[in-house]
């Protein structure tokens, strides 16, 4: 490649060294989520999901999904830098595959990196003879854009709605 060419996109295998990339790109992509979230819960159910605090929370969940053994986590990177992640799980006994995580780094949104992570857990999962896959996601402002995405690859969506209640007041 001649030395001005910029290396194109690539996704490849999670490596340990990428956790703390992740972890920061998935809190700066989900914020307008927890915005959302907190807007529509309000503060004192919004603060009992999240305890201690929501970018605590998300971090903690990230780091855990990232290294479940049962899962495989994905990167894209562009320019060698890593810009979204993929966790991906496989139910077999169900023939389904879960696109569990999926985030893009902000700065890097709208440049089709969302859509090549979900073309590849597609082509993943059928190559695995999987017959369903599965992503979850919000109905909220907040997860727009996801939804979009999930339509535009092809998934068909079921409204499912949560309740939630404060027993403390």
């Amino acid at each position: 490649m001649p030395k001005h060419a910029t290396p194109l996109p690539q996704i490849r295998a999670f490596r340990e060294g990428d956790l703390d990339s992740i972890v920061e790109l998935s809190l700066l992509a989900w914020e307008p989520v927890f915005v959302s979230f907190e807007h529509i819960l309000g503060k004192t159910i919004f603060d009992l999901m999240y305890r201690p605090d929501w970018r605590s929370a998300q971090a903690s969940a990230v780091r855990a999904n990232c290294l479940n053994t049962e899962a495989e986590t994905y990167v894209v990177t562009d320019n060698d830098r890593v810009v979204g992640f993929a966790v991906l799980m496989q139910d077999q006994a169900a023939s389904q595959g879960i696109v569990d995580m999926i985030a893009v780094h902000p700065d890097h949104q709208r440049r089709g990196h969302a859509r090549r992570l979900m073309e590849f857990a597609i082509r993943h999962f059928q190559n695995a003879g999987l017959s369903l896959i599965n992503v979850g996601t919000g109905g909220d402002p907040g997860h727009a854009p996801a939804r979009a995405l999930y339509e535009a690859v092809g998934f068909v969506g079921l409204p499912v709605q949560g309740y939630y209640l404060a027993t403390e007041r």
